[in-house]
């Protein structure tokens, strides 16, 4: 298998550039018709996974939903996972995990050793226990081919008083995360397989984005991201760009033709950021 980097190159070429959220919250449950139960869950989540799953390069669903009904949403998300990585789609887990030593090599031999039942083509992690926290979870994804996305300027409004604190070598705490996942990417090509997380509804970023990795980018449609937006935030790295939507895109369904629709509309526009 080639690196998660590799793959993603090759999916959001072939593909269009987009990650779809899988977020089956109580409001998206009710507008498609479902009840708030496990089989309620399992109807919008395998019916999102065998829609997206064949059109769109990247499909993210949202582990705190599933979790939130015990161990069979667990369940459904392991079957979720199956079906979108079947179907093409590479699945970044939303997980946001971040610990130390022992604990981190747990989440990271449950969600990137690819032997586990609960196996993604990736992560997205927190590093405010320090970016070295995470080095369990980067050496088990580089072992495993798979990937790990580091959340370093998020759009809601209390991320700036950590993001952007400077420590004591004058760096922003933003800047030194996309720092280290430069140097995790190093002499990766086409595209390293460490990933940034930066919203598409911050201000003008003061920080250097091109890191020879992707930059994941949450915030599209519902949460008032556009393309305009990433063409002003990301101008010079567009390449390096996946833009993920998550409530825009289900609110089509639960009509399959109308889910990949939408998948294939946002993807075309932002695929003409890149031509």
């Amino acid at each position: 298998m080639s690196t998660f980097g590799a793959r993603l190159r090759s999916a959001m070429d072939e593909r269009g550039p987009l990650c779809a959220g899988i977020d089956p919250h109580a409001g998206l449950l009710t507008a498609w018709g479902l009840p708030e139960t496990v089989e309620g869950l399992r109807s919008f989540a395998l019916g999102a996974a065998e829609a997206l799953g064949p059109v769109t390069a990247a499909v993210k669903p949202q582990s705190a939903f599933f979790e939130r009904f015990g161990a069979a949403g667990v369940a459904v998300l392991e079957e979720t996972i199956r079906i979108c990585r079947e179907a093409g789609a590479l699945v970044v887990l939303d997980v946001k995990r971040g610990d130390i030593g022992s604990t981190a090599q747990a989440y990271a031999d449950a969600y990137l050793d690819q032997s586990s039942p609960i196996a993604a083509d990736a992560i997205t992690a927190s590093p405010y226990l320090g970016f070295g926290s995470l080095d369990p979870m980067i050496e088990t994804a580089r072992k495993n081919d798979a990937g790990v996305f580091v959340l370093a300027l998020t759009s809601n409004p209390e991320g700036p008083q950590f993001q952007h604190a400077s420590g004591a070598d004058g760096r922003t705490v933003a800047q030194t995360v996309l720092d280290s996942l430069r140097d995790a990417n190093t002499g990766e090509s086409p595209l390293g397989s460490f990933g940034a997380v930066v919203g598409a509804t911050i201000e003008d970023p003061t920080v250097a984005l091109d890191i020879n990795g992707p930059l994941l980018v949450p915030g599209i449609g519902a949460q008032g991201g556009t393309a305009d937006d990433v063409r002003r935030i990301f101008d010079g790295v567009l390449h390096l760009v996946l833009p993920s939507s998550s409530r825009e895109i289900l609110g089509a369904g639960p009509d399959t033709a109308a889910l990949r629709a939408a998948v294939e509309s946002t993807a075309a526009s932002f695929a003409a950021l890149v031509r």
